[in-house]
Parts: C-alpha cells; structure tokens; sequence
C-alpha cells in the first residue's frame, strides 16, 4: 500500500495563508503559554475558520520540524473532507438506503483505521468526527485503515449533536452502541436510513448524546470481559446491517 506522508507547514504566515486558503489542515500545533502575536492571530483564524488547534510543548513542535517554526506547525490532511449535505445528496440520487457512522471522541488512530475499514467494506456512505476530540486523519490512521480512509467520505463537523439533530430530522434513526443497553442489536431494525453512533475508546458515548438515540443497543457478551475494544463492536453492528439488508432486499 502506498507509504502516506504528512505535510507539515511551520511558521507564522505559511500556516496563516493556508488557513486564510481553507486548505484540508488536520491540526495545528501551537507552543503552549505563548503570548506571541503571531500565536495569538494564529489561534483566532484557527477559532474563525473552524480549524482544530491543540497547544503542546514546544519539545513536541521541535520533533515536527527542525524548521524556524515560531511556536507554531500545521498539520495538512493526507485525505479530502467531504460535506455531510453532499454525501446524503448523493446518496438520496442513488436511491440506497443510507448508512451513516459517526464516531463521538473516539482518539485513537487505530481505532479510527480500523472502523473506517470496516465501515468501507460494509458498504457505509460516510464517517462523521468532530474537530475536536477526535483521532488525527494522518498516515497511520491510514495504514490502519487498509487505505479505506482514502475511499469512503469522511465529514468533520464543529458539533455532533447539532449533526445528529440535522440527520434525525432528514428522518434518519440514531442507534447509539452501548453495552449498557439490554435491547441486542439483533433486535433493532437496521435495515432503516440508520446513524450508528460509536463512543470513545474509555468513556462511551456522551449523555447528551445517549439522550437523542432513537435506539441504543448493545453486543452480547458470554466470556467475563464486559465489553469489546471500539472498532471491533463497530465492525459487529456494521455487519449485522449488512446483513439486515441484503435479507430484505431478497
């Protein structure tokens, strides 16, 4: 598989530019307690143009480049975002069912791979992250993926609750994955526009969020660990979906 590389832009107005450009940035690092100006007008396009910042030590800015970074290194996408309007346009034109996976704070790369792999081969039409709290789209999130993640769409949005208000109100179900729930995933109707919901890798899904489920439903579980890793119960009720559907469409 193709060797993806990160490019890496340092500096003040190389980084300014690119976001004034509304080029596909992943994130921009930025050297923590700086009261630079530059840091400080940098922060406030990252706040205008809805760009995901994270201030880190400057050891950490130091191993991105060895480059005059000026406390500040963007991060650009290896891959193309993709609007959610569009997807469901396109989606809507071909007159399949839509499948929608959208992933609240999961952070982990692999985790991140593994699922959008999943999530491709299941025949899904996007994955939704939010900006922030979100595992970076970079070259190991891509290996992980099998490359998946330069196939299927991938959409970013400032809020996943504002998103999941959007897609319940286009009439899609909310099936939020949570061990908790005693309804078994094999008892919920999959073969609906459907939105599955994944949580982070420690924490779940959020309570607001669990709040707007139309569905929550949960794996069984025989041996004594409660619960599988996050990529793995999302490849489990990708695939009961899969199966759902090709069932009813004989």
């Amino acid at each position: 598989m193709e060797d993806f590389k990160q490019l890496v832009l340092f500096g003040a107005r190389p980084v300014m530019e690119a976001i004034d450009a509304e080029k596909q940035i992943d994130r921009v690092y930025i050297k923590k307690g700086s009261d630079s100006p530059l840091v400080l007008r940098v922060i406030e396009m990252c706040n205008q143009f809805n760009v995901n910042y994270q201030e880190v030590p400057i050891e950490k800015l130091n191993r991105l480049t060895h480059g005059n970074h000026q406390g500040i290194v963007a991060q650009m996408s290896p891959i193309e975002y993709y609007d959610i309007e569009t997807v469901l346009d396109d989606v809507e034109k071909s007159g399949e069912v839509p499948l929608i996976m959208v992933m609240d704070s999961v952070t982990d790369v692999r985790n991140f791979g593994a699922i959008a792999r999943s999530a491709e081969c299941a025949g899904a039409h996007a994955i939704v992250m939010s900006l922030k709290n979100s595992a970076p789209v970079n070259a190991d999130a891509i290996r992980s993926s099998a490359g998946a993640l330069t196939i299927i769409p991938v959409c970013r949005v400032g809020s996943i609750k504002l998103l999941l208000k959007t897609l319940a109100d286009k009439g899609m179900q909310l099936v939020a994955a949570t061990e908790k729930s005693e309804t078994l995933v094999y008892d919920a109707d999959l073969t609906l526009p459907t939105v599955i919901i994944m949580g982070s890798e420690d924490k779940g899904i959020s309570k607001d969020i669990l709040k707007m489920s139309n569905a929550q439903v949960a794996i069984p579980l025989i041996g004594s660990i409660e619960s599988l890793n996050v990529s793995c119960a999302a490849s489990v009720i990708l695939f009961e979906t899969v199966r759902q559907r090709l069932k009813a469409s004989k």
